[in-house]
This record gives structure tokens, C-alpha cells and sequence, in this order.
């Protein structure tokens, strides 16, 4: 138990790293990739809406307070997110590779609105909804590329965390 809470907590610590250093600078027209959206989808996929919720809230909360955003909204967004790709996987039936990069672009693309909608609601966003939407389509463009990547070693590393059983006689 505790070698996969230091796991998936490494995983999210180095994504949040490479997304606010690394990512921050390899803007593809105006939008850089979500790491914290593609590893929240990638467990709730793997691992179910509980594991897929915890990670989202932890990883949003992190990314909150590491960046000058409002705090608890990127939470709020990535909990929801994990939580619902989580309870969606249960309909998958495709062994295809093709999925994940799906679930992961349709995921992004949805988690980015909704946190353009609340920041709407809020007050933070003071931009036109064509950017808005541009926004989240690019972005979830730039995580379906990166998913092929990143997908398989997410899956390695959280298989490889998995408790193992072990029957006494």
C-alpha cells in the first residue's frame, strides 16, 4: 500500500514538475499540454472512479497551489474528471490501443471546458468563448500525442505498484 502511494505520488510530483518547467515552454500554437489531466484520466482509466477521484483531487490540489490559480478549482475539475472516466471505463469493451488516446482527448477537451466554464462563473476568465473553446481543443490534441508515450509507462508503474496476493497454507 504505501510503495503505491509513493508511486502514483512520484508520478504526479514529476508530472506537475515537467508541466510547470519543461511544458511551460513548448507552447504548440499558444496551448501547452496537460500533464496532470492525461495521468488523472490515465488511473481513473486504469484503476477505477475511486483511484481516478483521490489522484484528481490530490494532483489538482497540488497544481493549485504551485500556480497562481484560484485554489480548488483545477481539484474540483480533475476530481470530477477522474471520478467520471473512472465510471466510464465500465462500458469499454475495446481491446483497441486506440482507446486511451481517445478517452484521454475527449477527457482533456471536457475537463478543460468545465474549468473555463467555472472560471466564467467565477470571474476569472475574461476571454471570448471561441479562445475558450480553441483552448481546450488544442490542448486535448497535444495530450491524445502524448498519450502514446505516456500511457504505456503510467501503466507499467501503476501495475507494478498493485499489491501482490500471497495464500498461507
Amino acid at each position: 500500500m504505501i510503495r503505491r502511494v509513493l508511486s502514483i505520488g512520484a508520478v504526479v510530483t514529476t508530472a506537475l514538475l515537467l508541466q510547470s518547467t519543461v511544458f511551460a515552454q513548448l507552447r504548440l500554437l499558444g496551448v501547452r499540454p496537460e500533464l496532470l489531466y492525461l495521468v488523472t484520466i490515465s488511473i481513473a482509466l486504469l484503476e477505477g472512479p475511486n483511484e481516478g477521484a483521490t489522484v484528481g483531487f490530490a494532483s489538482g490540489l497540488a497544481q493549485d497551489f504551485l500556480m497562481n490559480q484560484p485554489k480548488g478549482l483545477t481539484a474540483l475539475t480533475l476530481t470530477l474528471l477522474g471520478y467520471g472516466v473512472g465510471m466510464f471505463r465500465q462500458f469499454i469493451v475495446s481491446p483497441s490501443p486506440l482507446v486511451p488516446t481517445i478517452v484521454v482527448a475527449v477527457g482533456t477537451a471536457v475537463g478543460i471546458a468545465f474549468y473555463e466554464i467555472v472560471s466564467v462563473l467565477l470571474g476569472n476568465f475574461h476571454e471570448e468563448p471561441a479562445y475558450g473553446v480553441k483552448v481546450a481543443l488544442l490542448t486535448a490534441g497535444y495530450n491524445a500525442v502524448l498519450t502514446p508515450i505516456l500511457y504505456p509507462l503510467l501503466r507499467r508503474i501503476i501495475e507494478g505498484s498493485r499489491p501482490r496476493r500471497v495464500v498461507h497454507f
